[in-house]
């Protein structure tokens, strides 16, 4: 990998991005100072220490079981002969777009009196269905809607690497598995690293699933506060963000230590034949698919027909005004679809900073972008409230305008690209960039 100084050029644009996504952290300082919150009183506190080894338990647990199965359908769709791999490849990423709370508030529907679950159950002469609350709730919502965060990169490395270290490896005597450990996972580290910090973050930040797990987390006491005592929220936040600098950091300092992998583009994809394993694969893959997707599918459209059905029966009236969805679905795509170019113009750049020339700029700007993803997004969207109701004419001129709803989002979910970003420059020799 050439290790040539970065031009100044994409130094600078690498530092105006740092800027950028620091602003929500930069807003929590500021905020600390000015509410007369006391962060570092509050740390050792009750209020403080429980819920967050509550959040660093759960995010744990989260990260290794996102961990283990975003890996594992990551090599099945790419380097196996399970059956219809391809549709797998574009389905399995699906889940990513239910929100947590929307998952959660699913599975709660599902085996409530009257969801589907319970009736299943019911006919079978069970009385009584499971019920997900507390930890064990938490943790199995969010790894079912987390786990396309490793299986993206993960996959994308995979389809990336050549077989023949492994072919190699069968040779002169491994196993498949012990060819596995050697030699992909260590090809696969970086991504699967990567994949697994942005599933930490996602969980120590997220409130929707652990409100209605009743759990309590970090996030959730500061949402909790915010109207009430907000100092004890901004102090809280600033907390949880300097948790997440650190496991960042901790996370960098691990990647520096493992052995750097020359990457080469595949010529041909490895195929394993899974024989007697193939049942449980397509198991694993199915039943992944259809409790993270499927599932709560029905179970919103249960819920949507019980609201019909009980207006029928003489109830509250279900009232949808057509318009208004169709305008809010309309605004929701194009907001995404531009967030999704923004987002990748802003990583772009980073990647190549920190993946051709591992410059300290880009390093930096990466490790903010990336902390910036523990950031509960309610904050990231007062921040830049704050910022337009104090800045004049440019301040009105972008007040609740979609170009500033496109920056919160950027900022809050550009890091999802980066690891993909990250995949695709390393994968580029550098000859090619010598040539041009």
């Amino acid at each position: 990998m050439n290790q040539t100084r970065a031009p100044r050029e994409l130094q600078a644009i690498g530092l105006v991005c740092a800027l950028a996504f620091a602003f929500p952290g930069l807003y929590l300082i500021w905020r600390n100072f000015t509410s007369g919150a006391d962060p570092l009183g509050l740390l050792f506190t009750n209020q403080t220490l429980q819920p967050f080894w509550r959040t660093v338990r759960l995010a744990m647990l989260v990260s290794l079981s996102a961990a283990c199965l975003g890996t594992a359908l990551a090599w099945l769709t790419t380097r196996t002969d399970l059956p219809f791999r391809k549709l797998w490849r574009v389905m399995l990423p699906i889940p990513l777009v239910f929100p947590t709370f929307i998952g959660a508030a699913a599975f709660i529907r599902t085996l409530n009196p009257g969801g589907l679950a319970n009736d299943f159950f019911g006919s079978i002469g069970v009385n009584r269905t499971p019920e997900l609350r507390g930890l064990l709730g938490a943790w199995v919502v969010l790894t079912l809607f987390c786990y396309p965060y490793v299986y993206l990169p993960v996959a994308a490395r995979l389809r990336q690497l050549p077989g023949s270290l492994e072919q190699s490896a069968l040779i002169l005597g491994d196993s498949l598995p012990r060819a596995f450990r050697r030699v992909v996972l260590r090809q696969i580290s970086g991504s699967l690293t990567a994949g697994t910090l942005l599933v930490f973050l996602y969980t120590i930040s997220d409130f929707g699933a652990v409100q209605l797990m009743r759990y309590d987390t970090l996030t959730r006491a500061i949402e909790t506060n915010y109207l009430a005592r907000p100092p004890m929220a901004f102090a809280l936040s600033l907390i949880l963000l300097g948790f997440a600098g650190l496991v960042v950091a901790a996370e960098r300092s691990v990647n520096r230590r493992l052995p750097e992998v020359k990457t080469h583009r595949a010529h041909e994809a490895v195929k394993y034949e899974l024989g007697r394993w193939k049942t449980p694969a397509i198991l694993l893959v199915g039943g992944t698919f259809t409790f993270s997707f499927l599932a709560p599918m029905a179970a919103l459209v249960d819920w949507a027909a019980d609201g019909v059905l009980r207006t029928q029966r003489g109830g509250r009236p279900l009232t949808i005004d057509t318009s208004k969805v169709v305008e809010a679905a309309a605004n929701t795509l194009s907001s995404g679809v531009i967030t999704g170019i923004v987002a990748l113009i802003a990583v772009v750049p980073i990647a190549i900073l920190v993946g051709r020339y591992r410059d300290r700029i880009g390093r930096f700007t990466h490790s903010v972008v990336i902390a910036t993803f523990a950031v509960p997004g309610i904050l990231i969207a007062l921040s830049l409230r704050f910022w337009t109701l104090r800045s004049g004419f440019f301040g009105d001129l972008l007040y609740n305008s979609m170009a500033l709803l496109i920056f919160a989002y950027v900022v809050r979910f550009a890091s999802l690209a980066m690891g993909i970003a990250l995949v695709a420059v390393t994968t580029v020799p550098g000859g090619l960039h010598d040539a041009a």
